[in-house]
Order: structure tokens, then C-alpha cells, then sequence
């Protein structure tokens, strides 16, 4: 935007907003607004009227991602203040915002329009989620101002005690003072008197905002509810004159029955939003989910309305079964629709519980929502079994097994000719390895993916996913990280001959001198001694490094019982287990083409260069059989050549200093090195993303995918590590 364009901006839209605003007041004044005859006295010089209006005027210059936020989200804000706080401030601020967006497409005008982008489901929701949290602010609004004197106002005013006399003496000139006003509208709406109950509304809203931004049904119903009630309590008040009843004082503002119609239709509007959005909120809690909140909200009302009616009994005199539950049941409502009648406990324990048994059971009601709204379908436990098909039959790439891993879910297309494999880790859904399709069906995997990643209400990324599939995140306009090298041996050029094998050629040779025998099987077929021997190799490795064992991409000790992974076992003159190996399938179109190195440990006192003799009889073995490839997996965070020409500098750094900082807890980039022995190409794995803004999400994601069940103690060790 530009600094003389933001001075400008602040400047021009600070005076219009002052001005309007003064307008506005003048002619409210003329028709008797009590606002307007409160504020006119004191002369408004808020620095905030202008810097609003700059942003709201720099939102023109903004991503339409952004640009939608900061507008939508921005006047939300400002109208709600507007309407229940109702100050002066509050107009100007909101008429320079305004005023700002104005000028905003004035200084753009010689600037090609933005594209208008369809925001999406995610998008969506998060709007809408914020909509609601912030039309939910009203009480807390009127609660920290002190005096609301907006035209919503009354509908809260429960918020403060009622002093009739006080509003009686206050308003006895018919001045429409500060105090006269506050008075009234407190009195308008006093109710119970509790803090607590006028504070439930908002407590909901805040509910219902959390779960819509999830794409929660059950927060959807939760959010048309709240504000359906608002608007069907405020409606009989106004119908009723209820809301006058409290004072005496009939004439201050002749007004006020508009300013209780506006107040009807916000809640209305929020309604109509939620009904016109509802398809973006289709996520549903598990059937369990749903019985345990119904079960946990009814026991709360029964028990609660029990003790209640059996406390107004005990203080009252005889008093009626009907008596008692209508005066128990009315606790549970606003206080917008008045006192409650009826007998009362005056004392102790007794009239604290009579007094909040409304806001206890909304307490409860609130907190077993936040359960419900947690609650997940799970997919049914075959569709691992339908990836690893899916797998066989057409083409995942070298990495494609690890989508069959514990911890995975997998989304299909409608077809049946696509598969991802993916985790969910904060509302980020990490897609493992290239998609699993035919090459015909890429784009239409990817994008039906997204899909459904949008539809749940998840960020989607693609992690360790092949270069070759870069052209199709390009056409999204997605970026990429490079974030590991795979290295890849060819096994028709294997061999252990001439100087650039020497490095292999020793162990290998010195292995067979020493006595070393491999042995190629599967976990079912190991015998019991060597499963032993397995266990405990593993269980010592894992001790000695007193860091959390990453999982996600690496796999571990269960991922070896599976029936199709192959171990080669590197077994000593004695018969003691000095290596191991693990090699996932690779399969194309039906066809077992490779295999890939996963887990890899050696035991303690083993003959130096163990793990290339294993892994050059590994590979020997596999040229036997016929295979194409063999695959020494990829080493995150750790490369060969330079990142992405695409990629933001300041990412690349972040990313080098993040390798620097590992290495010596994980030593990642001398796993790479380790693996130049053999010779391999080396095939770049990137993160596809979507937007720069995502990269703290996702990597807190990719983190906790890592590490999900890593200990404080782990923590605290790797912190070690790391600061050297």
C-alpha cells in the first residue's frame, strides 16, 4: 500500500468518520435517540477511528483471502460495538471503516480487479464461526463499558443490579443523562439479577463458534438455537411491553421499541447466514458421542430441578407441585423475559443453588456440547486392507506401504481407482507419499482429496510426495518444500565392482571372511531364538538413545510383523543377530517391482560395516529375483542439492538452520551421506501446501505426527541434545 497511501488513508478517513458522524448525531438528536443527547456533549478524538479506516481502506490491497477476512470480520466487530455499546466512538469507528472501504477502491481503481475466489468450505466456516463468536460478545461488551447505551443493549442489561428508586430519581427531570440511561436498561432486562445467566448466551456462542469453524452439525444446531431463542424472547417482550414493566418511567426514550426491533433482527440474521450455509456443516459426532451428551444433559436437568423444587418446598409454605416447578423451570431461562415469580429460598446454600441452578445447568450443557463436538465416525477397519488392494493393483511409488501403517486413514475415490493415505494431526490432514492411482487418474485423486479434506473442515498437505507429481499442485497454484531426498538404486546397475564400490566392496567381503550369513524371511517365519535376539537388539537401540523414536514416516518394531515386509536378518559365526534389515513392497500394476529399506539397526559389538554387508546382500538377493529397484528410503530434512527455485528464502533458511539443530539428535544429513555409498539417484520428496500462512500449522502437525506419544522426559532429553 504504501506509507503516504496509509497516512492518507488514516487522515481522510479519521475527518469523514468524525464529520459523518457528527451528522448523524445531529440528526438523531432531532429525533430524540438517547445516544445522541448523551455523546453530544463531549467531543470524540480517537486515534483508533482512523487507523481502522486505514485498514479497512489497505484491505483493497490485500489476498482475497485476507481481504474477505479483514472486512468481514472487521465490520462484524464494529457493529456489534456499535449496536450495544452505542457511543460516539463506536459510530465514528464504524463510519470511517466504512468511509475506508471506499477509498480503498479508490486508490486500486487504476489496478487490475481481484478475481472473486468462491471461499471455500473451510473458509467458509471459519467466517461464519467468527460471525457468531463475535455477535456473541454483546453482554461482555455491556458488562466492561459500564454504560450500554446501544440499541441491543437492554436486551443484556441483566448484567448489573436494579435500583428503582435510583432510576426513579435519575430520570425525574427527563434528561436522558448517562445514569438515567444505564438505569433504564438495567431495569429493563434485570430478570434474575445473576451475572452468570446473562453471560449464557455468550457462553454458547463461544461453543457453537469452535464447533462450526470444525464444520460441526451438532454446533450448527447449537448456533441457530441460541440465536432462534434470542430473537423469539426479545420478540414476546416487545410484544408484551415486558421489557418496560421493571420502572415507572414510560416517556425517556419513545424510541425504544425500534431500537427492541433492531435487536430482534440480529439474531434473525444469524439465523438466515447459518440456514443459507448449512451445507458447509456436515460433519457428525458419533452415534456413542450423541448418547453420552444426551445422557449427561438430561441427568443434569433432572437432578438439578429435583433439588431445586425440593429446596423451594422446604422455605415455603405448602406450597404446590406446579408452583414449585414453574418457579424451578423459569431459573433455567434468559433473563431477558423477566423475574421469575414464584416461592423462594432466602437463605444460605438454599438461595445461592435457587439463584444459579439456571447457570449451573447451562455450565454443564456447555461443557458436554464441547464433548459431543469432539466426537469422530471412525471408517470402518477394512479400508486398510482396501489401500493395501488398491496398492497392488495400481501404482504408489516406492513409498506407497507406509500409507498401510497403523495410525493411517484412507480416503477412496468414488471409482475406486484412487487412494490417499493420511493423518490427521490438529486439523491438519498430512497425505503420506505420492497418491495411489494409475498416472491417467493423478489430478482427479488430488483434487477429490482436497475435497474432502474441505468438507471436514482439515487443511490439506502432501508430504514426501515425489517431484513428478508437481505439475499438478502447480495447476492448484500450491507451493512445495522440498523436505527429504529419497535414494534409489537401480539394481541392474548394482555391483560391487570397480573403485566406486569400494566403500561397499570391503564390509561386504570382510563380512563373508569373518563368517557373517544372512537370512531373508518374514516375521512369521523367524525362529523363536532369533525373535529374541530381535526384541532385545531393538529394545537396547532404542534405550541407549534416550530421544523420542519417531514414528509417522519411520517405521518400527510393529511394522516388521507385517506379513508382507521381508527382514534380512546379518547373523554372526556363533548365531548372534548383528544386523537387521526391513524392505516394504513395492508393487506396480500387480507386479512387485522393489523393495524399500525401512527399519535398520545394528547391535552393539557388531563387525564394523555390518549394515553395508546387510544391505548389499539385500540387494544382491533382489537381483536375483528379477526386481528393478531397490530403495534406501529418504533422510527428512537432509539433501543433496539446492531446494525449490519457488521456495520463499526465508522457508529455505528456516528449514537449513532446522537440519543444522537436528543432526545431532537425529543425524539425518549423515543418514544421506551414509547412503551415497551405494551409488543411488537421488529423487527430491516435497511438502505441497497450499499457502505460506499454513507452514506453523503444518509443522506443528508434521512435529506431533513424528512424536505422538513422546514423554516429557523424551522432551526434555532432545532438548539436551539439541542445545549441545
Amino acid at each position: 500500500m504504501g506509507t503516504w497511501r496509509v497516512v492518507s488513508a488514516f487522515l481522510v478517513t479519521g475527518v469523514l468518520g468524525g464529520l459523518l458522524g457528527i451528522g448523524i448525531q445531529s440528526l438523531a438528536w432531532s429525533w430524540g435517540q438517547v445516544w445522541a443527547r448523551i455523546d453530544a456533549r463531549g467531543a470524540v478524538l480517537d486515534p483508533s477511528i482512523g487507523i481502522l479506516g486505514a485498514i479497512l481502506a489497505g484491505s483493497a490491497f490485500a489476498p482475497a483471502l485476507y481481504r474477505r477476512r479483514i472486512r468481514l470480520l472487521g465490520l462484524s466487530l464494529l457493529v456489534t460495538y456499535t449496536l450495544y455499546g452505542g457511543d460516539a466512538d463506536s459510530v465514528y469507528r464504524l463510519l470511517a471503516a466504512l468511509a475506508g472501504l471506499v477509498l480503498g477502491v479508490i486508490l486500486t481503481s487504476g489496478r487490475p480487479r481481484p478475481a472473486w475466489y468462491r471461499s471455500s468450505y473451510h473458509e467458509t466456516r471459519t467466517l461464519t464461526a467468527a460471525m457468531v463468536a463475535v455477535t456473541g460478545l454483546g453482554p461482555l461488551i455491556v458488562l466492561l463499558t459500564g454504560v450500554g447505551i446501544g440499541p441491543l443493549a437492554p436486551v443484556v442489561a441483566g448484567l448489573r443490579g436494579v435500583d428503582i428508586s435510583g432510576i426513579t430519581d435519575a430520570c425525574s427531570q427527563n434528561n436522558a443523562s448517562a445514569h438515567c440511561v444505564a438505569g433504564v436498561t438495567t431495569a429493563v432486562a434485570a430478570g434474575t439479577g445473576v451475572v452468570l445467566m446473562s453471560l449464557v448466551p455468550l457462553l454458547l456462542s463461544l461453543v457453537a463458534a469452535w464447533g462450526l469453524r470444525a464444520g460441526r452439525r451438532a454446533a450448527w444446531f447449537l448456533a441457530i438455537g441460541v440465536n432462534a431463542v434470542m430473537a423469539l424472547l426479545t420478540g414476546l417482550s416487545v410484544a408484551t411491553r415486558s421489557l418496560r414493566e421493571p420502572t415507572d418511567v414510560i416517556e425517556i426514550d419513545r424510541q425504544f421499541p425500534g431500537f427492541s426491533v433492531l435487536a430482534i433482527l440480529v439474531p434473525v440474521g444469524m439465523c438466515i447466514l447459518l440456514a443459507i450455509t448449512h451445507r458447509r456443516f456436515a460433519v457428525r459426532a458419533s452415534r456413542r458421542a450423541v448418547r453420552r451428551f444426551s445422557l449427561t444433559i438430561g441427568i443434569a436437568f433432572v437432578v438439578l430441578t429435583a433439588t431445586n423444587m425440593i429446596l423451594v418446598s422446604a422455605v415455603s409454605h405448602s406450597p404446590s407441585f406446579w408452583s414449585s416447578l414453574l418457579t424451578t423451570l423459569r431459573r433455567f431461562l434468559p433473563t431477558i423475559i423477566g423475574r421469575p415469580s414464584g416461592h423462594t429460598p432466602l437463605t444460605g446454600i438454599a438461595l445461592a443453588l435457587h439463584r444459579d441452578v439456571g447457570a449451573l445447568f447451562w455450565l454443564v450443557f456447555a461443557i458436554a456440547m464441547v464433548g459431543l463436538l469432539l466426537g469422530r465416525s471412525r471408517k470402518a477397519a477394512d479400508d486398510a486392507e482396501r489401500f493395501r488392494t488398491q496398492l497392488r493393483s495400481t501404482d504408489g511409488g516406492t513409498l506407497g506401504f507406509m500409507g498401510t501403517w497403523e495410525g493411517n486413514e484412507h480416503w477412496f475415490t468414488a471409482d475406486g481407482r484412487g487412494a490417499v493415505a493420511y493423518r490427521v494431526a490438529n486439523d491438519i490432514a498430512i497425505a503420506v507419499g505420492d497418491p495411489v492411482c494409475t498416472p491417467g487418474d493423478t489430478v482427479k485423486t488430488i483434487r477429490g482429496f482436497l475435497d474432502f479434506c474441505d468438507a471436514n473442515a482439515w487443511t490439506a498437505v502432501f508430504y514426501s510426495t515425489h517431484e513428478e507429481f508437481a505439475p499438478a499442485f502447480k495447476d492448484l497454484g500450491w507451493k512445495s518444500i522440498s523436505v527429504a531426498e529419497e535414494t534409489v538404486v537401480p539394481l541392474d546397475r548394482f555391483e560391487l565392482t570397480g573403485k566406486v564400490w569400494t566403500k561397499v566392496r570391503q564390509p561386504y567381503n570382510r563380512g563373508q571372511r569373518d563368517g557373517l550369513t544372512t537370512l531373508w524371511t518374514t516375521w512369521e517365519q523367524l525362529p523363536a531364538g532369533l525373535v529374541a535376539q530381535l526384541d532385545a537388539l531393538s529394545e537396547q537401540w532404542i534405550a541407549e538413545k534416550a530421544l523420542p523414536e519417531m514414528r509417522f514416516t519411520l517405521g518400527g518394531m510393529e511394522e516388521l510383523r507385517d506379513p508382507d515386509v521381508e527382514i534380512l536378518l546379518a547373523i554372526g559365526p556363533e548365531g548372534e543377530l548383528q544386523a537387521v534389515t526391513s524392505w516394504m513392497p513395492v508393487w506396480r500394476e500387480g507386479e512387485l517391482v522393489g523393495r524399500t529399506l525401512d527399519f535398520m539397526r545394528r547391535a552393539d559389538g557388531a563387525m564394523p560395516g555390518v549394515m553395508e554387508f546387510a544391505i548389499a546382500s539385500a540387494a544382491l538377493h533382489m537381483k536375483e529375483q528379477g526386481l528393478e529397484v531397490m530403495s534406501l528410503s529418504g533422510a527428512p530434512l537432509a539433501q543433496t542439492v539446492d531446494g525449490d527455485a519457488d521456495a520463499d528464502p526465508g522457508i529455505t533458511r528456516l528449514l537449513g538452520w532446522l537440519s543444522r539443530v537436528l543432526e545431532p539428535a537425529y543425524g539425518f544429513a549423515s543418514l544421506l551421506r551414509y547412503k551415497g555409498k551405494f551409488n543411488p539417484e537421488y529423487r527430491p520428496m516435497h511438502l505441497f501446501y497450499a499457502d505460506n500462512g499454513q507452514l506453523p500449522a503444518i509443522g506443528l502437525a508434521i512435529g506431533r505426527a513424528y512424536l505422538p506419544n513422546a514423554s516429557p522426559a523424551e522432551y526434555m532429553a532432545l532438548a539436551r541434545s539439541l542445545a549441545g
